[in-house]
């Protein structure tokens, strides 16, 4: 059996009790990863009872640099020290221009020579917002296209365009006219084919919606979409599906969003995750790591598009100035050290050792990711299988796994569909080192737990 999480004496059982009791119950990693954190430095945290972990979360990808990195406390200090203004609305700053100014030449230059940007309130879900505000005063139409899997936010809006029913069941009256299409998902293929006729599949699909004049749906306002699907489970899109993607709404007149929340700053091994496809969005939505750690949510977008009108879209925080500083601090340097590129090396370093685990053990079914997002889908290894002929997921293993790499000091999270998916989002900054101790702790917990099973299967 596994052990109790926090045990009677530890410190961090106060905190833990406390939160429990003041806080909602909507709040879920606690759940998860009980856990009350005393310093964070790198990719380590320590708790009160002085135990450190490894931190493979790092604020759902915020932390790029990891926690309290050296460039990013300085630009905070110093941003303090000059005595900026901290929050600003959307009054503009030195400090706010040289932000703006790395942001746009770290794009493509032929986006970011066409381009506006537009500072939204703080998290990713009200640019995703914004996005969708814009795109619909731009077209003059109302409907939208999302994706199975796909995870844009938890605000009304947001949560209307993503594909997670657990949290859409209590609640009525979702924005209307969102149109849902296939993912190409090559394990668990929607058409239960996979590979390239899968993806082909999806975007046939797509374009007999728009061009059948009985398809019953409108032409939309957006197509908006993930080109690795994050809460889903890490699902990397196929380059040829989203070229074909960007042909078709180009086409077709509908304005691509992309939404580079989790994937955007060098999580994929690019800079941004759309640069593997060689396409340009219509709209981009930025958010999580742009701020360096603190809160921020920009949109960039085409010129062309940018006909709302003045105050359109505000929120009282979108001028926060030591996020900008942060950011830009934090932007400087994963350019300068190439960290996109290494984080492709580490990725690939990371998915061999467990694409060697998978070998050894058939409740892994499939490693999967870009760069380091990378999700480990867990199944039942006794052959059953869905009515599509996939094996069944194991979230009950997926969770055990987690808690038992919790125990041993290393924090992951779980998602994707059925929450079977264990997830690794480490820091950027994160050495070779580092990944061989992921990657020991991890393959140390499935080991043993598989044999538990195993075991208790065999008598």
């Amino acid at each position: 059996m596994l052990q109790p999480l926090v045990n009677e004496s530890s410190q961090n059982l106060p905190l833990l009790e406390t939160q429990a009791n003041r806080e909602s119950n909507a709040r879920s990693y606690p759940r998860r990863l009980p856990l009350a954190i005393q310093k964070a430095e790198g990719i380590h945290v320590t708790d009160m009872d002085g135990k450190v972990f490894i931190d493979c979360l790092a604020g759902a990808g915020t932390l790029a640099l990891g926690h309290n990195h050296p460039v990013v406390v300085e630009a905070i200090r110093t941003t303090l020290d000059q005595q900026v203004p901290l929050h600003t609305l959307d009054l503009t700053t030195p400090v706010k221009d040289a932000f703006i100014e790395e942001l746009f030449s770290s794009l493509p230059s032929s986006f970011a020579d066409d381009a506006r940007v537009h500072f939204c309130g703080p998290s990713g879900a009200d640019g995703i917002e914004a996005a969708l505000k814009l795109a619909k005063t731009a077209t003059g139409r109302s409907g939208v296209f999302s994706f199975h899997g796909g995870y844009h936010g938890s605000t009304h809006a947001t949560m209307s365009l993503s594909g997670t029913l657990h949290q859409k069941g209590a609640i009525h009256g979702l924005i209307p006219d969102v149109h849902f299409l296939p993912y190409p998902y090559t394990y668990r293929c929607p058409f239960g084919i996979g590979g390239e006729q899968g993806h082909q599949l999806s975007t046939r699909y797509l374009e007999s919606i728009l061009h059948d004049p009985e398809s019953g749906i409108l032409p939309p306002a957006a197509l908006i979409l993930e080109v690795v699907q994050g809460e889903g489970g890490a699902i990397p899109a196929p380059v040829e599906w989203l070229r074909e993607i960007r042909r078709i709404t180009a086409e077709a007149n509908i304005p691509l969003i992309i939404d580079e929340v989790q994937t955007g700053f060098g999580r994929t091994g690019k800079l941004f995750a759309f640069e593997h496809a060689g396409i340009e969005p219509d709209i981009l939505v930025l958010s999580k790591a742009i701020g360096g750690s603190l809160p921020l949510s920009v949109l960039v977008y085409r010129k062309k598009y940018d006909q709302w009108q003045p105050g359109a879209h505000i929120g009282t925080f979108r001028g926060n100035q030591l996020a900008m500083a942060a950011g830009l601090a934090s932007l400087r340097y994963i350019k300068s050290e190439n960290l996109a590129e290494q984080a492709l090396h580490k990725g690939q370093q990371l998915q061999t050792k467990l694409n060697e685990l998978k070998q050894q053990c058939g409740e892994i079914g499939d490693v999967r990711g870009q760069g380091l997002m990378i999700g480990v889908e867990i199944v039942h290894s006794d052959g059953e299988t869905d009515r599509l002929g996939n094996p069944l997921a194991n979230p009950d293993l997926a969770s055990r796994i987690q808690r038992r790499c919790f125990q041993k000091g290393l924090i992951l999270e779980v998602g994707g569909r059925h929450s079977s998916v264990v997830r690794f989002l480490p820091p950027l900054t994160v050495t070779k080192e580092e990944i061989e101790q992921i990657s020991d702790i991890f393959s140390a917990a499935v080991r043993e737990l598989c044999l538990t099973q195993e075991i208790s299967a065999a008598g």
